[in-house]
C-alpha cells in the first residue's frame, strides 16, 4: 500500500500513520523528522532547509525531492510507505508522480485529515520536546508529572521554534497557499479520501481497509 497523507501541522498524521504503518507493515516516512535529523547532522541539505524550518516557510522543492529520491528506493519501501509531509506543493506532487512512474510503483490513495485551525494552535503550541531523548509531552493533554521534566529520562523539556504560535499560525497561512491545491489534484485524480481528524487515531485504518 502507498500512500500520502494531507493535511496542516498539528492534523494527526504522524499518530494515524503509526496505527497504518504498524497494521500493514510499511514505511512511514515523515518529511519532518528526515529534516530535522539533516538539519541536526549539519549536512549540506540540512544548513539549506534551516533558515526556512525556523522561519515557519515550506523548504523549496528541489531540497526535499532530492531527499525523497533516496528515501524511496530504501528496502523498508519495498512493500509501500506512507509520505507523511510530502508532496505539500502540486510541483512536489507532480515530481512525486515521476518519480513513481521510474520506479514502477502508483500511488494507492491520497489522505486528507481535515481539522480547523484553531485545534492546531492548541496542539502544536502547547507541545514540548525532551531535549535529550526526543519523548513528546502536551502542557493539557498529556503533560509531564513534573513541569518542564521529561518523565522518562529527567531530561528538560522544551518548546520546539516551530511550535510557538506565531510561527504556527505563519504555518497555516503558508499551507493553505501552498498546499491545499493538493486536495483538488488528487480528487481530479480519483485518489482523494477525506478524514475528519478529530476522531479516533484508527480512523485512518478504517477509512483504508473499507475503501482501498
Amino acid at each position: 500500500m502507498r500512500l500520502v497523507f494531507l493535511g496542516p501541522p498539528g492534523a494527526g498524521k504522524g499518530t494515524q500513520a503509526a496505527v497504518v504503518t504498524e497494521h500493514y507493515r510499511i514505511a512511514h516516512i515523515s518529511t519532518g523528522d528526515i529534516l530535522r535529523s539533516n538539519v541536526k547532522s549539519g549536512t549540506e541539505l540540512g544548513q539549506k532547509a534551516r533558515q526556512y524550518m525556523d522561519a515557519g516557510e515550506l523548504v523549496p522543492d528541489e531540497l526535499i525531492v532530492e531527499m525523497m529520491r533516496g528515501r524511496l528506493t530504501e528496502e523498508d519501501c519495498s512493500e509501500g510507505f506512507i509520505l507523511d509531509g510530502f508532496p505539500r506543493t502540486v510541483p512536489q506532487a507532480e515530481a512525486l508522480d515521476s518519480l513513481l512512474e521510474e520506479l514502477g510503483i502508483a500511488l494507492d490513495a491520497a489522505i486528507l485529515f481535515d481539522v480547523s485551525d484553531q485545534v492546531v494552535v492548541e496542539r502544536l503550541s502547547g507541545r514540548r520536546v525532551c531535549k535529550d531523548c526526543g519523548a513528546v509531552y502536551h502542557v493539557v493533554m498529556s503533560p509531564p508529572e513534573r513541569e518542564g521534566v521529561c518523565d522518562r529520562c529527567g531530561g528538560t523539556l522544551i518548546q520546539r521554534d516551530d511550535d510557538r504560535e506565531d510561527v504556527v499560525r505563519q504555518r497555516l497561512d503558508v499551507y493553505r497557499r501552498q498546499t491545499e491545491p493538493l486536495v483538488a489534484y488528487y480528487r481530479n485524480r480519483g485518489l482523494l479520501r477525506e478524514i475528519d481528524a478529530s476522531g479516533p487515531k484508527d480512523t485512518a485504518l478504517r477509512v483504508l481497509s473499507s475503501s482501498v
